[in-house]
């Protein structure tokens, strides 16, 4: 017989209020991001720079490195994917485990540039990595390259670094 209403009313007349605040501040996303980076709203708000391996974890290779190189070089990085990067540094091609599995039958006498699909799927590093997770899955990959605005490789991001962050 004890009075609840009451204390429901207080709690959505409480949420009313912070909310009011809130627009009345300004505070958006990239703020909340600031005070709560720990959870799973900080973790939807988070940035493909947040999240990519970059530096000498990139996995560029050359377009005229032959087959065994690339082997090597995608088996040393642990990503399942290797760039082709022309001379200038701008990514021209991505070789996956699956493209390696298409071409098994002449692979050895092939190179990079011959395999790599000139059109790979690429992210910015400012895109939510949520946008990052819904690309991946939309498009069955499990790696993307990352690109800066001249086309040049950045960083690599897995799904398995989305999921360790808690974004899915």
């Amino acid at each position: 017989m004890a009075p609840t209403t009451s204390t429901t009313l207080t709690l959505a007349l409480g949420d009313a209020l912070a909310v009011a605040v809130m627009e009345l501040r300004g505070f958006n996303s990239e703020d909340f991001l600031k005070f709560h980076h720990g959870g799973k709203l900080g973790a939807q708000l988070a940035r493909v720079s947040d999240l990519m391996h970059d530096g000498d974890a990139l996995p560029l290779i050359g377009a005229d490195m032959p087959m065994s190189d690339v082997l090597i070089t995608m088996t040393s990085k642990g990503f399942g994917i290797a760039a082709t990067t022309s001379e200038d540094g701008r990514l021209n091609g991505v070789i996956t485990d699956g493209d390696l599995r298409r071409n098994m039958g002449n692979l050895m006498a092939m190179n990079a540039g011959q395999i790599a699909n000139p059109s790979p799927v690429t992210v910015t590093p400012d895109l939510f990595a949520a946008q990052a997770l819904a690309l991946l899955n939309d498009r069955k990959i499990s790696a993307l390259m990352v690109v800066d605005n001249q086309e040049k490789p950045v960083g690599v991001l897995q799904i398995h670094d989305l999921l360790r962050a808690g974004v899915a």
